[in-house]
This record gives structure tokens, C-alpha cells and sequence, in this order.
């Protein structure tokens, strides 16, 4: 099954094609020699009834007008002394009589005594004609390829009384329509064998056809990149179909287009909160204590020369002024970093994880999911902006591997919807763990920079949780748990 993945698009379809072919000319070929073989047989029945039919009127009319002999089974092999072989001859089949106990009595067989030496009838035959209730048993037998037909049936006086059994047998020679059969099967295979040339050319031609602007397109998907200029794509001849995944690709490529902008824009703004931060934690640390030490000082300070403690509470109060400025500076550029409004709107996770996924087209990204849907009160941008940082993260993380794996899985657990992100790169070092959430004071939007602080403090902003587990060399799951509404 592998190998067949790994087959092209191109190959599959060519194949697909003349294997198409193959099965229809079997097909057509195997219904043909049935209808045949079926046609055959309705008619060598038909005919032999034929035949049977007139021998059994042949006989009715001699026992009635013809014979000299008294009509009884004693009689009869008199009454068809010479006639028998008369009417054997027109009709082209062989006729024996029988006594009701099954005795021959006569038969159109040359030297039929010595070949049979006079065998009657099996005891089934009799009983099976006696129970059947249009008295007539048909049997089919085969001896050195040749196929025969009996009938048995009885022979009745003018006054229908039963005075014998008649055996017509019929020798079926089939040698000739064998024949033509094989003729016509010859002249069949000529033509599925011009039909499959002409099968292999078309199928070469269309699946190249087919492909071309397949291959065009993914050409073009291979190169798309998030931070990159994405050029259209531009098919002067195409299908419809083909036309609408173009279309469909150009879309995505404006939207692409559209997102990297925003992405771009969000993370700086981001990286000016986060800087914010900083900033104001580093301010506000060292307030408290000056004001406290100012104060114990103000407090402590035994004033002895003239207007010294007026002087000095002149000095504190200018002092504890300007630190109240800087506290007021500090609370700006803390508000400025505080995280934007959350918006609760009741989103279908399944499908906004899909969203998310579908900017990267690297093909060893795969999604799995346990639920068909899974609802949350999220914001979904901001579900987006999650999923779209981890699969940034693992990319980096696997720059290296020879054959990279991501997987992305959403599932439910109890009252929670779980998201998780593994990948086989290099792993953290536990010497990093404990830093991995520590917000750093970087523009860049790759690795363990401002990305992963960033999604804890929504995930937590929205009352959900993140933890991962690492191991170097081997991989790493990042954990995602937001409550499920």
C-alpha cells in the first residue's frame, strides 16, 4: 500500500486506464462465450424436441393406421420391425422401445443385442417416469466428449393404454459451433488487442494531459512559504476543474498574503508589550523601597541646625514626587502591555485548528481528530494565532531531521478539548525547561522567543492551561487544554 502512494498521479492514472480496458475486454469476452455457450444448449433443447416431438407422432400414427399386428407390447417389436430404422434415419437419432419393466424390445442401434446385450432399464428411470407427472423424464449424459440427450416417455395403444416406454436419444455434435466459436473468439482478440494499443496511446496522452497543469500547480504550492513573496498562478488552457483549484490557490495566496501582514504586524505589536513589560517591571521594582527608605529617613532624621528638617522635608517631598512620576510612567507602559480585550464567541474548534493548518503545505504536517465538532468560547483569531505559533515552533524545531514529522491532534478529555503538537526535531534541553514560558525581550517571532509566552498568557486569559514534554533528540508535545462549552 505504501508503494502505491508513492506512485505519481500521472502513473496511477495511465494504469488506471488500461487495467479499465483489460477488465471491460475480459468482461465483454467471459459474457460473450456464456451467451454463447447458453444460446447453444436453448437450441440443441429446442431442437431435440423437435425431433422427439415428431418421432412421438410418427409412432401415435403407425399404432393407429398403419400396422397389421394388434397394438400391444408383445406386438411391437413387429409392428417396428423395418419402420424403426426408417424413422430413425429421417429424424437423425436413435430410438429403442422398452416393455413396461424396462426389457428391450427394439432398438435402431446396428447389432444393438450384442452391444447392450439386451440391458433394460434402470429401476430409477421407470420410477422416476411413473412419479413425473407429464410422464416424461429428460436425461443428459457424456462419453468420449460427446454429449448426449434421452427422453423417456411411454407408448400408448389408440385406446391409451400404456403398452411401452420410448427411449429417443440424441446425439449432439457441437464439434462445428466450437469451431466457429473459436474463429469468432479469434477475430474478437485481434480486435481488443488494436483496442488496447489504441487504449495505451489515449491513456498516455490524457493522464499528460491531465497532470500538466496538476504538476504546474504544485510546482508553484511547493515554493508558496509564509515569509515569502508568493507569486499567482496563470493557465491560459485549462478544464474547469483545473480553472477552480487555480482560482482557489490565487485566493489563498491573497489571503496568505493578507496574513503574513497581519501576523507581522500583531508580533511587533506584541514585542512592544512584552517590552513594555520589562520596562515597567524594571521601574516599578526599585519604587517601593525608595519611598520606604525616604520615608524611615524622613522619620529617623533628628533635625539640629536651623531650618534643616525643613530643608530636608523639602528634599523628600521633591524626592517622592518624582518617584510618584515615575510610578505614573511605570502604570502606562504597564497598561499599554496589558493583553488586548478577549472576545467569547462560541467557535467550532475542529474546524478553526483546519483553518490554521492550511497555510502550511509542507506535507509532513498531518491532522487527527477524535469529533467530528468540538465547541469552545474562544476567539478565534486568537486560536489561530496558538495553533499557527506551534507549527511555527515545531518547523524550526525539525529543520535538521532527514524525515521531519508534525502531527497535530484535537480531542476531547471529559469537560475539555485537548490540542496537541508533537514533532520528532531536536528537542529542549532541561537546562531550558524551566525558561521555556519566560517572556524574552526579542522581535523574532521563530524558536522560543516571545510566541510561546504570548500563548500561555491567552490560554490562560480564556481559563486553560499549556504544558509540554521534551526529550533531546527525540521530539517534542506541546499540551494545549481550553474547557469545552
Amino acid at each position: 500500500m505504501s508503494n502505491l502512494k508513492n506512485i505519481s498521479l500521472r502513473i496511477r492514472i495511465f494504469l488506471s486506464m488500461i487495467l479499465l480496458v483489460l477488465m471491460a475486454s475480459v468482461l465483454i469476452l467471459v459474457v460473450t462465450v456464456y451467451q454463447y455457450d447458453e444460446q447453444t444448449k436453448d437450441y440443441n433443447i429446442q431442437r431435440f424436441e423437435r425431433k422427439e416431438s415428431i418421432t412421438k407422432e410418427t409412432i401415435e400414427l403407425e399404432l393407429k393406421n398403419k400396422t397389421i399386428y394388434p397394438v400391444n407390447t408383445v406386438n411391437l417389436p413387429r409392428i417396428f420391425q423395418d419402420r424403426i430404422y426408417e424413422i430413425s434415419s429421417i429424424n437423425k437419432l436413435n430410438i429403442s422401445l422398452f416393455d413396461l419393466d424396462g426389457k428391450l424390445l427394439k432398438t435402431s442401434l446396428e447389432s444393438a443385442f450384442e452391444k447392450t446385450d439386451m440391458k433394460p432399464l434402470s429401476k430409477e428411470v421407470i420410477s422416476k417416469l411413473a412419479q413425473n407427472s407429464n410422464h416424461r423424464i429428460l436425461k443428459t449424459a457424456q462419453e468420449d466428449g460427446i454429449s448426449f440427450q434421452s427422453s423417456y416417455s411411454y407408448i400408448n395403444d389408440p385406446k391409451f393404454k400404456r403398452i411401452g416406454i420410448l427411449e429417443v436419444q440424441f446425439t449432439q455434435d457441437n464439434s462445428e459451433i466450437k469451431k466457429e466459436l473459436r474463429e469468432f473468439i479469434s477475430r474478437l482478440s485481434l480486435v481488443y488487442l488494436l483496442m488496447f494499443l489504441i487504449a495505451i496511446a489515449l491513456a498516455y496522452f490524457l493522464s499528460s494531459y491531465i497532470t500538466r497543469s496538476i504538476k504546474t500547480i504544485s510546482d508553484k504550492m511547493e515554493q508558496t512559504k509564509l515569509n515569502k513573496r508568493n507569486e499567482k498562478i496563470i493557465l491560459n488552457s485549462a478544464s474547469s476543474e483545473i480553472s477552480i483549484l487555480v482560482d482557489a490557490y490565487n485566493s489563498m495566496i491573497d489571503e496568505l498574503t493578507e496574513s503574513a501582514v497581519k501576523l507581522a504586524k500583531s508580533e511587533r505589536e506584541q514585542a512592544w508589550r512584552e517590552m513594555a513589560k520589562q520596562v515597567a517591571h524594571e521601574i516599578k521594582n526599585p519604587l517601593t523601597p525608595m519611598r520606604l527608605t525616604v520615608q524611615s529617613f524622613e522619620r529617623k532624621f533628628n533635625p539640629t541646625a536651623e531650618d534643616a528638617k525643613g530643608k530636608l522635608k523639602e528634599y523628600s517631598e521633591t524626592l517622592i514626587q518624582q518617584i510618584d512620576v515615575m510610578s505614573s510612567i511605570a502604570s502606562a507602559f504597564s497598561d499599554f502591555a496589558k493583553m488586548p480585550t478577549q472576545k467569547r464567541e462560541k467557535i467550532e474548534v475542529i474546524g478553526v485548528v483546519k483553518l490554521a493548518l492550511d497555510i502550511f503545505n509542507e506535507d509532513y504536517i498531518s491532522y487527527q481528530r477524535s469529533e467530528k465538532e468540538l465547541f469552545a468560547n474562544l476567539d478565534k483569531t486568537q486560536l489561530i494565532r496558538i495553533v499557527t505559533n506551534l507549527i511555527k515552533n515545531a518547523n524550526q524545531a525539525t529543520e535538521d531531521t532527514k524525515k521531519p514529522i508534525i502531527e497535530v491532534k484535537v480531542t476531547s478529555e471529559g469537560n475539555n478539548i485537548k490540542i496537541s503538537v508533537s514533532d520528532n526535531g531536536k528537542g529542549i534541553s532541561d537546562a531550558l525547561k524551566d525558561l521555556i514560558f519566560e517572556p524574552k525581550f526579542t522581535t523574532k517571532s521563530s524558536g522560543m522567543g516571545l510566541g510561546l509566552p504570548m500563548i500561555k498568557n491567552i490560554v490562560e486569559a480564556y481559563g486553560g492551561s499549556i504544558s509540554f514534554t521534551s526529550k533531546e533528540g527525540i521530539g517534542t508535545v506541546f499540551t494545549v487544554i481550553i474547557p469545552k462549552t
